[in-house]
């Protein structure tokens, strides 16, 4: 399983590297930002892809900008990837806000995951698992969509008299809880399979709370990929956040 670790962290960070050559060339030829949000959408899967046929050949692949083959749902192993997370932000030079996501998942559960953050130079992975900061900060800061946060995120925050926090790409949303820049994202705005799946599995590694609102696991590999909702935060908060995600009727 190290060996997995190991080539997820690689190819998020090659895709990365791919990807932050693509924008800077492409915004130095004056391309409109839906090129620079198509291009790097195409050149990153078909490079994941290529890469993992190669490697692990016998697995099965679940990517956001690929056919989705459900003879996937009879495989051990699948690898599930969102070759760009962020694709808005992407465009956006020079945003940082975006992601690559590699993950591995066994029997519903990610046991391996990379989220590379190209624009900041830093990936983070199950191979080598940070640790949360011994102490959360003395207010809760929630992180929150830039353009439309969620009205559970929002009643938590009021809940918990948490700051507000915006960011772009699920992944940069989560390793910010992850690298203690904030201390709960909470989304229930409508999400899939690949926007969290590997995000969750270095979260979990680095000691957060995952799970979705309701307090129940995250399943991955299912039938429908969509999965709408999610909880990241530090487990002292847990309690607090789940008991105020359960007073919303939104």
């Amino acid at each position: 399983m190290t060996d997995d670790h190991r080539l997820a962290a690689r190819l998020a960070t090659e895709a990365g590297d791919l990807l932050v050559e693509l924008r800077a060339r492409l915004h130095a030829q004056g391309a409109p930002p839906a090129l620079l949000k198509d291009e790097g959408d195409r050149q990153a899967h078909e490079f994941l892809v290529e890469r993992l046929q190669a490697a692990r050949p016998d697995d099965a692949i679940l990517s956001e900008e690929g056919k989705d083959d459900m003879a996937r749902l009879d495989a051990e192993r699948v690898w599930i990837v969102d070759p760009l997370d962020g694709t808005r932000e992407f465009g956006e030079v020079p945003r940082s806000d975006w992601a690559v996501h590699v993950a591995l998942v066994v029997d519903h559960v990610p046991v391996v995951g990379a989220v590379a953050l190209p624009g900041l130079g830093v990936t983070l992975s199950t191979a080598d698992p940070v640790r949360l900061p011994p102490e959360p900060n003395p207010t809760p800061r929630m992180i929150v969509s830039r353009s439309r946060p969620p009205a559970a995120a929002l009643h938590v925050a009021e809940s918990l008299d948490a700051e507000l926090v915006e960011m772009g790409s699920a992944g940069a949303k989560t390793m910010a809880v992850v690298r203690g820049e904030c201390e709960i994202y909470a989304h229930s705005g409508g999400q899939y399979e690949w926007d969290s799946c590997a995000p969750v599995a270095v979260a979990e590694a680095a000691g957060c709370h995952v799970s979705r609102i309701d307090g129940s696991p995250l399943r991955y590999n299912q039938p429908d990929v969509y999965l709408p909702d999610l909880l990241v935060c530090r487990p002292e908060l847990a309690a607090s956040a789940l008991a105020a995600l359960s007073s919303f009727d939104g």
